[in-house]
C-alpha cells in the first residue's frame, strides 16, 4: 500500500468510525430526549422505523447524485462536506432542543439529520470506486469498513458508560468529529483523483443484473440484522447472566475485525463475487452452528466466524456494487446497495415495535432465520455466476 492509499485509507475509516457513533450515540439517547420533547416512548420505535425507511430513499437518491456531481472531478467532496455541515449542525441541536418541548421540531431536526447524513453513507464508497485503481480499492474499503467494525466493537460499552450521561457532550464531541471529518472529503477527493489510473472503457459483460445483486444484499443484511441484534443475546444467555453481554456481544465484531487483512487479499486474488458468496456460505453455517453450540466457548468461536463471514460478505458486496456501476453509475449502484441495508434494518425494528419477535412459535423460525437467509443469497449467487459463465462461454 503506498503513503497516498494509506493515508486516504485511514481517513475513510475515521469518517465511517466517527459517524456510525454518532448514529449510536443517536440511539442510546433517543429515548430520553424524546421524553423532553413530550414524545410517547411508544413512538421511539417508530421513530427508528422511520429513520430507516428515510435512509432507503435518500441513499438512493444521494448515490445517484453523487454520480452527476463527479462528473466534474473536486465537485463531490466539498459539497458533500457541506452538506454534512448541515447534518452536523442539526445532530448536535437536538439534545438542546428536546427540552423546549416541542415535539415537531424535535422530530424535524431528526428527519433533517437522517437526510443529509446519507451524504456518508454511498457517496464516499463512490469516491473509492471511481478514482481507486484496482489494486488499491480493497486496501481503501477494507480501512473503511475496519472503521465500521470497531465502531461495532464499542457500541455495547459505549451503551453502558452513557446510559446516565448528559446528552449535550455526547452529541457535540460526535457532531464535531463527523464535521471535522467530513471536511476532509474534498482532499480525499483530490488525492484519489490525482493518483487515478488511466480511465478503462464500460465492461461489456456483467456478471448479474442490478436487481439480483440488491435481492442477495437483501438477504444477507436480513440475515446479519437477525442474528446480531435479535438471536446472540439469547444465545449467549444460555451461558452467562445477563450483566456479562455487554463482554460478549462485541465476539462479532471481533471476528470482523480479524478478518479484515486476510480478506483484502483474498478480494485481490478472487474477486469480489467469490469471495461475497463464500462470506454468505460460511456465514450461514456458523450461524447455525452458534444455535447448537454446547459450550460458551464453541458459541465464542461460532459467532467469531460469523463477524469475519459478515466481514467477506460486506467487503465483497461493495466491490460487486462499485463493478455493477462502473462505469459513471457507482454511487446509483451503491446507493441501492445502502437502501438494502436500511431495509433489512427496518424490517428487524419493525419485529420488535410489533413484538412479532416474542412469539413462541416465531421465535423457532428466527433462530434459524439467519442461515436461511445467508444460505439463499450464497446458493443464489452461484447460481447466478454459474449461469453468466456459461451465456458467456456460449
Amino acid at each position: 500500500m503506498n503513503p497516498i492509499t494509506r493515508r486516504v485509507g485511514l481517513y475513510f475509516a475515521l469518517l465511517q468510525l466517527f459517524f456510525t457513533l454518532a448514529w449510536t450515540v443517536y440511539v442510546i439517547f433517543l429515548p430520553r430526549l424524546a421524553a423532553e420533547a413530550g414524545i410517547p416512548r411508544s413512538w421511539i420505535l417508530w421513530i427508528l422505523i422511520a429513520d430507516q425507511l428515510v435512509f432507503m430513499i435518500a441513499d438512493w437518491l444521494m448515490g445517484a447524485k453523487a454520480d452527476h456531481m463527479a462528473r466534474i472531478t473536486g465537485r463531490l467532496g466539498p459539497r458533500l462536506a457541506l452538506i454534512t455541515l448541515f447534518s452536523a449542525l442539526a445532530f448536535l441541536l437536538l439534545p438542546f432542543v428536546a427540552p423546549l418541548a416541542s415535539p415537531l421540531l424535535f422530530l424535524a431536526l431528526t428527519f433533517l439529520w437522517t437526510v443529509t447524513s446519507s451524504a456518508l453513507r454511498a457517496p464516499p464508497l463512490m469516491l473509492i470506486g471511481k478514482y481507486a485503481g484496482a489494486g488499491a480499492q480493497p486496501a481503501i474499503a477494507g480501512l473503511w469498513l475496519f472503521g465500521f467494525g470497531i465502531a461495532g466493537a464499542i457500541a455495547p460499552y459505549l451503551t453502558g458508560v452513557l446510559r446516565d450521561a448528559d446528552a449535550r457532550l455526547p452529541f457535540a464531541l460526535a457532531s464535531i468529529a463527523v464535521a471535522v471529518a467530513a471536511w476532509a472529503l474534498a482532499w480525499a477527493e483530490r488525492h484519489l483523483a490525482a493518483a487515478a489510473a488511466p480511465a478503462t472503457e464500460t465492461p461489456a459483460h456483467k456478471p448479474l443484473p442490478m436487481a439480483a445483486f440488491l435481492a442477495i444484499v437483501a438477504l444477507s443484511a436480513l440475515g446479519f440484522q437477525v442474528h446480531f441484534s435479535l438471536s446472540s443475546a439469547p444465545q449467549y444467555l444460555r451461558f452467562v447472566p445477563p450483566a456479562d453481554l455487554g463482554q460478549l456481544m462485541p465476539v462479532f465484531w471481533v471476528g470482523f475485525n480479524l478478518a479484515m487483512l486476510p480478506i483484502t487479499y483474498l478480494i485481490r486474488r478472487h474477486g469480489d463475487f467469490k469471495i461475497l458468496a463464500a462470506g454468505a456460505a460460511v456465514g450461514a453455517l456458523a450461524v447455525a452452528y452458534a444455535t447448537q453450540a454446547g459450550s460458551l466457548g464453541l458459541l465464542i468461536a461460532a459467532q467469531l466466524a460469523a463477524g469475519a463471514a459478515w466481514a467477506a460478505v460486506m467487503f465483497g458486496a461493495f466491490g460487486a456494487a462499485i463493478l455493477l456501476g462502473r462505469s459513471g453509475r457507482e454511487g446509483y449502484v451503491t446507493g441501492g446497495m445502502f437502501s438494502m441495508f436500511a431495509f433489512a434494518a427496518m424490517l428487524r425494528i419493525l419485529m420488535i415495535a410489533t413484538q412479532l419477535h416474542q412469539d413462541a412459535g416465531v421465535q423457532q423460525t428466527l433462530a434459524y432465520l439467519p442461515a436461511a437467509c445467508w444460505g439463499a443469497a450464497a446458493l443464489l449467487l452461484v447460481m447466478l455466476l454459474s449461469r453468466s459463465r456459461r451465456a458467456t462461454a456460449a
